[in-house]
């Protein structure tokens, strides 16, 4: 459940950097460099790997016990937002060739990476493209919500696109640890608390 709750974390991090992005036109550096990041590291040794260790996924651990603790912090359109990418990450797995076509463009794209840092906006441009290209069309949609003047902005929308794309990543990752929707019905109390947990050893 440990493992799974990071990786949860990891999903309501790019979430919520996508609701940044929506309503302000920009997100926090640290967070989406974490996010970002987890998409090149393919050979990973743990999930805590993925995102090179639990303090880069403090904001992300925080509203997962927010949300799961429900009360006046809990934001229900982030749920939906979180709910919607695991709905996606169903569809993405099953089809006959995204996920092949994903994991050689991501290959391509961390070269540059490598060499400007995941926050690039040309690193960005190009897996907000990657993710309108071979994502997008397979549904469900993810409705962002947030200020028309952001989101009528290309450099913003693919940004958003890109960290959806980190979010869809973490919802694999979630998956492949085990997490069902259960957890949510069942697990929620250990959830909370094994976020508690990592936010613990981050300090």
């Amino acid at each position: 459940m440990k493992d799974r709750a990071l990786a949860l974390a990891g999903l309501l991090q790019a979430v919520q950097l996508v609701q940044q992005m929506a309503q302000t036109g920009q997100a926090q550096t640290t967070p989406l460099a974490a996010s970002i990041d987890s998409l090149f590291r393919f050979d990973a040794e743990s999930p805590e790997d993925v995102f090179d260790g639990a303090a880069n996924l403090r904001p992300g651990l925080e509203r997962l016990v927010a949300q799961l603790d429900g009360g006046a912090g809990r934001d229900p359109a982030l749920t939906r937002m979180a709910m919607t990418v695991l709905h996606l990450e169903r569809k993405f797995i099953a089809h006959p060739r995204a996920p092949q076509v994903v994991h050689e463009a991501l290959e391509d794209i961390a070269r540059q990476r490598q060499h400007n840092g995941p926050t690039h906006p040309t690193v960005l441009a190009r897996l907000g493209e990657l993710y309108a290209k071979e994502v997008s069309p397979i549904g469900p949609r993810v409705l962002v919500q947030g200020n028309p003047v952001y989101l009528g902005q290309p450099d913003v929308v693919g940004e958003v696109r890109a960290t959806l794309l980190a979010a869809l990543r973490a919802a694999v990752l979630w998956r492949q640890l085990g997490g069902s929707y259960w957890d949510f019905l069942f697990g929620r109390r250990a959830l909370a608390q094994a976020a508690r947990d990592w936010l613990e050893q981050a300090r």
